[in-house]
């Protein structure tokens, strides 16, 4: 199982995905990442330039949740979970 670590950013973007109605749905791609954070749905992206190394999954059509991967911890950092 994998544990989730937040940036200072995605800590203030879980309040803005409180107030859009979209809490419930970051919680669930996030339970489900936990075990595995490449298994879909949703898919995930490996995200290119500067964000090489981090990869993204849709909450929706225009909000995404970006997240790195740090295997041997078995850790995932979030980025973002709100427009990138």
């Amino acid at each position: 199982m994998y544990r989730i670590l937040f940036s200072s950013r995605a800590e203030k973007d879980k309040k803005r995905l409180k107030e859009a109605g979209l809490e419930e749905r970051a919680k669930e791609i996030l339970n489900k990442m936990c075990e595995d954070p490449f298994a879909a749905p949703p898919a995930f992206r490996a995200l290119k330039g500067n964000l090489a190394g981090f990869y993204s999954k849709r909450i929706n059509i225009k909000h995404r949740l970006v997240y790195q991967v740090i295997p041997e911890e078995r850790i995932i950092k979030v980025l973002r979970i709100w427009t990138c």
